[in-house]
């Protein structure tokens, strides 16, 4: 059985992608190893199909984070036996670039998105010459790497010139799971439940989505799954305009479970702000999520999203961020009985089609060759 090595710098609590792709590299016969970090808050990890490592660390962000994790990364793999390395976006491609060539052991990438094109990069201009210099040598260098969409892959292509596949953030099909008790959250059972999932960072627009529950006529909440950068300036601003008792904060919740959770809501939002080449092509793991439990989507009208909505009809986009126009697309769509009807109806064949089952297809066809 031959071993592969996953890298990722996060904690592996809630990276559904990295688990699907863990999952069918199993399915496959691989013995799988995935490596991340461990933060203070992080998760306990569940029983998983394959075996994890979660490294603990000094820092937790910027350069010293960087250089710390790629360094210890670098030899774990030295010291640990593989057939194959598999990076996760240009913060891990480093370690695993390096001992893949000193280890003359093949090496595939991942990108799930435009790293230099983060909004946490914007107005950082040094520290993006930095990170191209880095993709500037190794990614032409790469031999096998797939993205997360079309359109991030073109991209790549351009830049680069390697041939990049495209393996989309598509969830596992997911039938006849119960969904949990709103009780748990504490909603009352007259209110409808508006749902953001995913990172807490900036550019997301959840500051206009807070601002906009003070405008909301109907009986509706706010629930805000997942942590971030941005975690404490957001419930510090629904206390400050007083909007605590629309907007619940659930932390993170382990991937096993959210689905369950995500199927309580009756409007998903992913409604990120055009600021960055990598937000202007993104096509985020939430978006996909609410398409597989049955949720009406309001969404950024940016191009992989927007192709979908209008494709499969499965909910609207907003014209901008003003928090009245939010507040207004909210009501006008919680409680239109028959449009909601609509868009579940056409959600049915949305998730049949966007899903992992289907998708797992194309990402077997690269790992074969190392089988």
């Amino acid at each position: 059985m031959k071993r592969v090595i996953i890298s990722v710098t996060n904690d592996l609590a809630t990276d559904q992608r990295v688990d699907r792709v863990c999952n069918t590299l199993v399915k496959m016969g691989f013995d799988v190893l995935l490596v991340g970090r461990e933060l203070k808050q992080s998760l306990p990890l569940k029983p998983r199909q394959y075996r994890t490592k979660r490294m603990r660390l000094l820092y937790r962000k910027g350069p010293l984070f960087y250089a710390e994790y790629n360094l210890r990364l670098f030899i774990f793999l030295l010291f640990h036996k593989a057939s194959l390395l598999v990076s996760n976006d240009l913060d891990t491609l480093p370690a695993n670039y390096l001992a893949s060539r000193l280890l003359k052991i093949p090496q595939v990438h991942d990108c799930h998105e435009y790293f230099r094109g983060v909004p946490e990069l914007n107005g950082r201009p040094s520290t993006v010459r930095k990170w191209k210099k880095i993709e500037d040598y190794i990614f032409p260098r790469l031999h096998s790497v797939y993205a997360v969409n079309a359109s991030i892959a073109e991209i790549y292509r351009k830049e680069y010139g390697n041939e990049v596949r495209v393996i989309r953030n598509v969830p596992v099909r997911k039938m006849n799971i119960p969904s949990r008790n709103r009780a748990e959250l504490g909603i009352p059972s007259d209110h409808r439940i508006i749902l953001y999932q995913g990172a807490l960072n900036v550019d997301r627009g959840l500051e206009e989505a807070i601002l906009a529950m003070r405008f909301v006529k109907e009986k509706a909440v706010l629930v805000i799954i997942g942590t971030g950068d941005v975690a404490g300036q957001l419930k510090n601003l629904a206390t400050r305009e007083n909007v605590d008792s629309k907007v619940i904060f659930t932390g993170a919740i382990p991937l096993e479970d959210l689905h369950a959770f995500t199927q309580l809501a009756d409007l998903g939002l992913s409604i990120e702000k055009d600021v960055s080449l990598n937000y202007h092509y993104c096509l985020p793991n939430k978006f996909l999520d609410y398409i597989q439990a049955g949720v009406p989507v309001l969404v950024s009208p940016l191009p992989e999203m927007q192709a979908i909505v209008e494709k499969y009809e499965i909910g609207e986009m907003i014209a901008d961020h003003d928090p009245q126009h939010l507040a207004e697309k909210f009501d006008s769509m919680l409680y239109h009985e028959n449009m909601l009807a609509f868009y579940k109806e056409n959600l049915e064949k949305a998730a049949t089609d966007l899903c992992w089952e289907n998708e797992e297809q194309n990402l077997t066809t690269i790992y074969r060759p190392y089988a």
